[in-house]
């Protein structure tokens, strides 16, 4: 008995282990099949899309690289003084105009809070208001020793990205180490940090979004779709903070420094090639090349990007060389996260300026081995740096200091100006300048519809809308048999070197209309054997289901940026605006380039265009901007660019449908307009929040489009309900009915 319990044991394990065997098997098996539905024919056999879901960075990076490669031909042929001079002159211009106008100066009505004594130096809390109900907290630190009335050499301290800002104990050692060496600081929050936050949790008192990036960047995107920019409020922060230190009477108005490392260094980086009253700038981890940003962390933050900025032909050289012959010092470590062969590569170009202007020793550049953070060499040599050109002689050692409590610091009464001044905000003052904005697009649509042909043309150039060359031929990857129908996997060249996979479905007794059916999430979702795709197909109508760049397999990819919020990258969307584009005018016109195949592929007579959500403006923009779709439906769609920028918490999966600089140029009501007297379907419409629109609202945003089907007396083309069950397909038997 003890033999067979033993041989029972040993078939128990056998039979353990063969079916351990058997799950393996299977998982393996699970785990190497191909997609039924990728059209890129899996990326395990096709070597050459291993990297399709990363297509949209890179065909953006590859476009920012051609424009810096131009920029770098032209730098190579300065040589004289007077040629670089009149390079500065331009690029101080277009700087400028990548920036956007400052507002006028208005008084600052600064307030001191309290104030705090310390052997050697007292600190003084003070908010001021860089623009009228725009409060800026801070805090100056003011060394006692000396003679009493000598007006003492000051320096701006900008902040990096850290939710306690210039309070934290690495900001501190800097800073009163300077206050210790004789120098006045002013230090202050950056926009969504400190006590400026800009969606303030009331129930926490932090902030609703995860990150100081998220704080600049989900409000940048409304400053930049507006045609403002977030390094506008920045910059105009730190030359604020300039004239405040100039009512000081302990300031000597002509050795004025600024300084600050990460964001921070961005800021002092920016400010110092904006304000010539500022002799003397040590921006510290943040100075490489975008040449080199895109080749490894991507444009970075709403703030650090100027309005098409790299089409413009402006890199981070362009902002230490504007200033020559003024001193600077570039501050860096070797294993930054901003690429330290840039940092060389970008001094290696300014350089040669200084020594034209015959001041080699008032550019300079110091560099520790270290990460993303400050080091005492580099905070040594930044003493040292200030000492000599702002004339303060005295030991360059770092003291040790004792820091001073976040309560010390603190400037407004409650810890945060959103609930200690009524203040206004980034949101509600650019929401302000769109409707000053409109007012002219608005009174353009009176003339409705002549107006319509110069509004396209704008629009094409604003969306970065590319008229499709020709269409290459598309290549085969399988087929899937239905009953009824076939589904057919191809792909096909975008408007770049990607392509762009589709599934195909032909009818068996196909009439001569197709459909181009556009979802966010790809055609793998309509893989199933009913549903509106199927719905279509049973009607003698077929029917093509892209993956959009940036959807399906061909996106997210693994590039998040600094700003992802609630899975976007706002930095994707930034990377297309630097260089003059949109993702939205993108998809139009690969779009246009499906559209016109579907009638090449499969000689149709007509092709209709419906899209789902996010992805309704880019075909709203390629039925406008080409006569190849003869119809169009919209699914869920939101109402307007206005709309975004007018609603406090907009849906981060609606950024990449928008175009930069559109408000007040056109709008997507407008788009809509230049269909008429084309058949288009609206259904489902939601505000900005992604929430079904009310009627009003509804009506509103689509009365210059009523007006326009109406002029051309086709308004019963123009159908637009709410409130449906799609699954219904009441609103496509309407729509597609001749």
């Amino acid at each position: 008995m003890a033999i067979s319990g033993k041989m029972q044991k040993v078939k128990l394990r056998l039979r353990r282990s063969i079916l351990v065997i058997i799950l393996l098997h299977i998982t393996s098996l699970l785990c190497h099949a191909q997609p039924e539905f990728d059209g890129i024919g899996s990326t395990r056999k096709f070597m050459a899309h291993t990297d399709a879901a990363n297509a949209m960075y890179h065909y953006f990076a590859r476009q920012a690289y051609g424009y810096l490669n131009d920029r770098s031909t032209q730098i190579s042929k300065l040589s004289a003084l007077k040629d670089w001079q009149a390079r500065q002159e331009r690029m101080r211009n277009k700087l400028g105009k990548a920036v956007g106008a400052f507002p006028q100066k208005q008084p600052l009505k600064p307030i001191i809070t309290s104030t705090i004594a310390r052997p050697g130096y007292k600190v003084e809390n003070v908010v001021y208001q860089s623009r009228p109900g725009f409060y800026v907290t801070a805090s100056i630190f003011i060394p006692v020793k000396g003679k009493e009335n000598e007006p003492l050499p000051a320096i701006v301290y900008c902040s990096g990205h850290i939710w306690e800002s210039y309070r934290s104990a690495g900001y501190q050692t800097a800073i009163l180490n300077l206050v210790k060496k004789g120098f006045v600081v002013l230090a202050y929050d950056p926009l969504g940090q400190g006590e400026r936050l800009g969606y303030l949790d009331s129930a926490t008192q932090r902030s609703r979004l995860v990150s100081p990036s998220n704080e600049h960047s989900y409000p940048g995107a409304q400053l930049f779709i507006t045609g403002n920019t977030l390094a506008n409020y920045f910059i105009w922060d730190g030359i604020r903070a300039v004239d405040y230190l100039l009512t000081r009477k302990e300031v000597d108005p002509n050795r004025i420094g600024i300084t600050g490392r990460s964001g921070g260094g961005t800021q002092s980086a920016f400010i110092a090639a904006f304000d010539d009253r500022i002799k003397a700038a040590a921006p510290e981890d943040y100075v490489t090349s975008f040449n080199w940003l895109y080749q490894s962390l991507g444009p970075q933050d709403a703030e650090q990007n100027f309005m098409h900025g790299i089409s413009s032909g402006i890199d981070m050289a362009d902002l230490l060389a504007v200033r020559s012959p003024k001193p600077t010092l570039v501050i860096a470590t070797s294993r930054d996260m901003f690429p330290i062969q840039g940092t060389m590569e970008t001094v290696e170009e300014v350089a040669p300026l200084y020594k034209l202007y015959g001041k080699p020793d008032q550019f300079a550049m110091v560099t520790d081995d270290s990460g993303h953070e400050s080091t005492k060499k580099n905070r040594e040599a930044m003493y040292a740096f200030f000492q000599k050109t702002l004339n303060n002689p005295g030991s360059l050692t770092e003291e040790e200091i004792a820091y001073l409590s976040p309560k010390q610091l603190q400037v407004t009464k409650t810890g945060q100006v959103a609930t200690s001044y009524k203040a206004e905000t980034v949101f509600s003052l650019n929401r302000k300048d769109a409707s000053v904005k409109m007012k002219v697009l608005n009174d353009q649509r009176k003339n409705s519809p002549d107006y319509l042909k110069s509004l396209l043309p704008v629009a094409k150039n604003i969306s970065g809308f590319r008229e499709p060359v020709k269409i290459s031929k598309p290549v085969f990857t399988g087929r899937i048999q239905r009953d009824g129908y076939v589904i057919e996997k191809f792909m096909v060249k975008g408007e770049g070197d990607y392509d762009i996979p589709y599934l195909l479905f032909r009818p068996d007794t196909p009439g001569d209309r197709a459909l181009l059916y556009l979802d966010p999430k790809g055609k793998a979702a309509y893989g199933a054997k009913s549903g509106e795709v199927e719905w279509f197909v049973k009607r003698g109508i077929t029917v093509m289901v892209p993956d959009m760049l940036g959807n399906g397999e061909l996106g997210p990819g693994v590039f998040q940026g600094d700003s992802y919020i609630d899975s976007v990258s706002y930095n994707n969307w930034f990377s297309a605006m630097l260089i003059g584009r949109s993702i939205t005018g993108l998809h139009a016109g690969d779009i246009v380039t499906l559209s016109r195949l579907l009638k090449a592929q499969i000689g149709a007579k007509k092709v209709f265009g419906l899209a789902i959500s996010s992805l309704s403006p880019a075909l709203l923009h390629a039925a406008a901007f080409s006569d190849d779709i003869d119809r169009v439906a919209m699914i869920e769609p939101y109402t307007s660019y206005l709309s975004i920028v007018e609603d406090e918490n907009y849906k981060p999966s609606f950024l990449h449908s928008t175009v930069a600089g559109s408000i007040g140029q056109y709008d997507l009501p407008d788009l809509a307009a230049s269909l008429a007297p084309k058949k288009l379907l609206i259904v489902n419409t939601c505000g900005a929040d992604s929430k079904p629109a009310n009627a009003k609202k509804i009506e509103k945003e689509y009365s210059v489009t009523r007006k326009a089907f109406s002029v051309r007396n086709t308004i019963d083309n123009l159908i637009i309900e709410s409130g449906l069950n799609i699954n219904s397909y009441s609103s496509f038997e309407k729509w597609i009915k001749d």
